[in-house]
């Protein structure tokens, strides 16, 4: 380092440790980060000007954010370069994430069987926070089916994948993930603290989960979790209503939970193996 005295000539002296200031790094980072889950629980693109207000980022400082975003690829603008929405370097970045995923790897020939078996859509999902995550899909063999996309994300406590994963967790964990007053997304959606409590209670006991149009009108849904490495993971068979009978909610049961056997067995061999 060079070290300059105003009553001297110029010497080389010791490195002077400067201080970090990650400050302005790691703000500038969170934002960003704030930024894409925002775009990405939109359906609609957004204006700077919502967007500065949703996170309360100063418009000069989210200018700046989004034009560096928007030259990466992160993301992309309409015609008037005014409205964000998400780029094509986060759809390359969710699809690589899917693709390395440990349990959607060795769970793959095990949807493929479950979904011959039933002839519906079958989901794998992933419980974060107070969301069910879609990491797989394998479409019904019908016309009239449940419409979903892996990477979508739906309130835990309004679907079987969810509430079949809040089922396995202690009530304390279970109040702290939720989101309170709980979000209604059809009539039949609980959301009731007592009612959704007693619901877990009886998951649990059963083993399987059941919506009962509560994510979607007209489509009933059941789901098995994955146990295993800690998972938090389940699968599920969504049906029209009017394809439901009480026969064949025993077949799907049934096969989910064979199903979610054979998935659990693979994940301990890993862990063996690990």
């Amino acid at each position: 380092m060079i070290n300059v005295h105003n009553d001297g000539p110029i010497t080389e002296g010791p490195e002077v440790a400067i201080p970090d200031s990650p400050s302005a790094d790691v703000k500038s980072s969170v934002r960003t980060l704030e930024i894409l889950e925002l775009l990405s629980q939109s359906t609609e693109r957004k204006s700077v000007a919502s967007m500065a207000r949703e996170l309360s980022i100063p418009k000069s400082s989210l200018h700046g954010i989004l034009r560096t975003m928007e030259r990466r690829g992160w993301l992309e603008t309409d015609a008037t370069g005014t409205l964000y929405s998400l780029g094509l370097r986060a759809l390359f970045t969710g699809t690589a994430y899917v693709d390395g995923d440990d349990i959607v790897t060795l769970t793959r020939s095990i949807l493929d069987v479950l979904a011959e078996r039933t002839g519906e859509t079958v989901h794998l999902g992933r419980l974060e926070a107070s969301d069910v995550i879609y990491l797989a899909k394998r479409e019904s063999i019908h016309a009239l089916r449940l419409y979903s996309a892996v990477g979508r994300r739906l309130p835990a406590h309004a679907t079987a994948l969810g509430k079949v994963l809040l089922a396995e967790l202690d009530p304390g964990e279970v109040d702290r993930r939720l989101n309170w007053p709980l979000k209604k997304l059809t009539e039949r959606t609980i959301t009731s603290p007592i009612q959704l409590r007693a619901e877990l209670d009886e998951i649990k006991l059963r083993g399987y989960a059941v919506d009962d149009g509560e994510n979607a009108d007209g489509i009933q849904c059941m789901a098995v979790a994955i146990r295993g490495l800690n998972s938090l993971n389940a699968m599920s068979c969504s049906v029209p209503e009017s394809r439901m009978t009480d026969e064949r909610r025993v077949e799907i049961i049934s096969a989910l939970q064979d199903a979610a056997s054979n998935a659990s067995a693979v994940l301990d061999r890993r862990g063996r193996v690990n």
